[in-house]
C-alpha cells in the first residue's frame, strides 16, 4: 500500500461547500491520517478555473486563499500532504500539449462531464478551447505526478476514464511510461452526489444552493430550514417519502447513531426516525432542527480552525509556494520521461 500514489484537487472559484466535504475531502483526511501511501498531493487547480472564468481572473485570485483555509481547517496537514497550485507547475502545461495530440475533439464532446457542464454554463454555441480540453488537462495533472488513486465525486469518473485511454494510447505508441489510476469514491453511496439545498441534482455554487463549511451557525440554521424536502408531506400526520427527500439524504451523508443521543434520544437510529416520517407523525421543522444540530456539530470545529488559520494569510502562502516546489520537482522527472519517450530530449 505504501507504493500508492494520491492526487486529487479542487478548482479556485469559491469556498468549498459541503459536497466537496462528504464527496472527497472528508475521504482525504481520513487517507492523510492513514498513512498507506508514498505521496498524496492535494492541487488548486488555477489554470482549469480560468477555462470559464478567463474575464475575471481576480475572482481565482482571491479563491486561492479560500481554499487553502477550508482545507487546513478541515484537517489536512501541510507536514503530510502536499497541497500546491497549478500555474506554479509550467511543467504541466506541456504535459497538456503532448496529450492533446492523443485525443479528438469528437471524444472530448462525448465526455458527460464536460457536456454537462457545457450546458450548464451555456457554451453549446461558443465553446472556450480552453475549457473542451479541460479533460485533457486533468490528465496531465494526474500523470505528471504517476498518481495511482484519484479520490474523486461520483461526477469525475467520466475524467478518469478519458485521464486512463490516454496513458493507454500514450504507452502504446511510446512505451511503458504513463500510469492508470484508479478511482477512489466514497463508501457511502449518498456522499457521491450530494444534492443541492433546493433540491436540484447537484450542488452548485453558481446554483445558489450551497452550504458552504465556513458558514456561520446563524446561516446554516436559515439553509438547513428552508431545505426541500417532501412536497406531498403537507400535515405533520401525513406520511412522507424519505427517497428523494434532501434533508433525508443529508442525515445518510452526515448522521451517525451517537447524534441522537446527543440531539433526538426519541429515536435510536436513523431507520427509526424514517420509518416514523414515512407512517406519518414525524414533521419537517423537527427533522430540520435535528439536521441543523448534526451539521453544525460537524462543522463547528471546521469554523474555529479557520478563523485561527486566516489570521495570518502569509503563513497559508507560504506552505503553497513549499507545496508547489515539491510538486514541481515531481512533474519535471514525468516530463524528461515523456519527452526521452517521444524522442523530444535532443541535448
Amino acid at each position: 500500500m505504501k507504493k500508492e500514489i494520491i492526487l486529487t484537487g479542487d478548482r479556485p472559484t469559491g469556498k468549498l461547500h459541503l459536497g466537496h466535504y462528504v464527496g472527497s475531502l472528508r475521504e482525504r483526511v481520513k487517507l492523510q491520517e492513514d498513512g498507506n501511501y508514498k505521496d498524496l498531493l492535494i492541487m488548486i487547480a488555477d489554470m482549469q478555473a480560468l477555462t470559464d472564468n478567463a474575464s475575471n481572473p481576480q475572482k481565482i485570485r482571491n479563491s486561492i486563499l479560500e481554499l487553502a483555509l477550508d482545507y487546513f481547517s478541515c484537517g489536512i496537514d501541510p507536514s503530510k500532504t502536499t497541497v500546491f497550485i497549478q500555474s506554479q507547475v509550467p511543467e504541466l502545461c506541456e504535459l497538456t500539449f503532448y496529450y492533446m495530440n492523443l485525443v479528438t475533439v469528437a471524444r472530448l464532446m462525448r465526455n458527460p462531464t464536460v457536456k454537462s457542464e457545457i450546458q450548464m454554463r451555456n457554451f453549446e454555441k461558443s465553446i472556450p478551447s480552453g475549457f473542451l480540453n479541460y479533460p485533457v488537462s486533468q490528465a496531465a495533472d494526474i500523470t505528471a505526478f504517476k498518481a495511482t488513486c484519484v479520490p474523486v465525486g461520483e461526477d469525475q469518473i467520466p475524467m478518469l476514464e478519458q485521464t486512463n485511454e490516454i496513458v493507454r494510447k500514450f504507452n502504446a505508441l511510446y512505451g511503458e511510461v504513463l500510469v492508470e489510476p484508479k478511482v477512489l469514491l466514497s463508501k457511502n453511496k449518498f456522499c457521491l452526489r450530494l444534492p443541492g439545498t433546493d433540491g436540484k441534482a447537484k450542488m452548485s455554487k453558481s446554483l445558489g444552493n450551497c452550504v458552504y463549511l465556513s458558514d456561520s451557525k446563524e446561516i446554516l440554521k436559515e439553509k438547513v430550514m428552508n431545505m426541500f424536502t417532501d412536497p406531498g408531506h403537507i400535515k405533520v400526520s401525513d406520511p412522507g417519502k424519505v427517497e428523494g427527500n434532501t434533508v433525508f439524504t443529508y442525515l445518510r451523508a452526515f448522521c451517525e447513531d451517537d447524534h441522537f443521543s446527543m440531539f433526538l434520544p426519541d429515536y435510536k437510529n436513523l431507520c427509526e426516525m424514517e420509518e416514523h416520517y414515512k407512517k406519518g407523525g414525524l414533521g419537517d421543522i423537527k427533522v430540520k432542527k435535528f439536521l441543523f444540530e448534526v451539521l453544525d456539530y460537524t462543522l463547528a470545529p471546521i469554523r474555529k480552525k479557520r478563523q485561527e488559520f486566516s489570521k495570518n494569510p502569509e503563513k497559508i502562502y507560504e506552505i503553497l509556494q513549499e507545496g508547489s516546489k515539491k510538486a514541481r520537482i515531481l512533474a519535471q522527472r514525468t516530463l524528461n520521461d515523456v519527452r526521452h519517450a517521444i524522442g523530444l530530449d535532443y541535448f
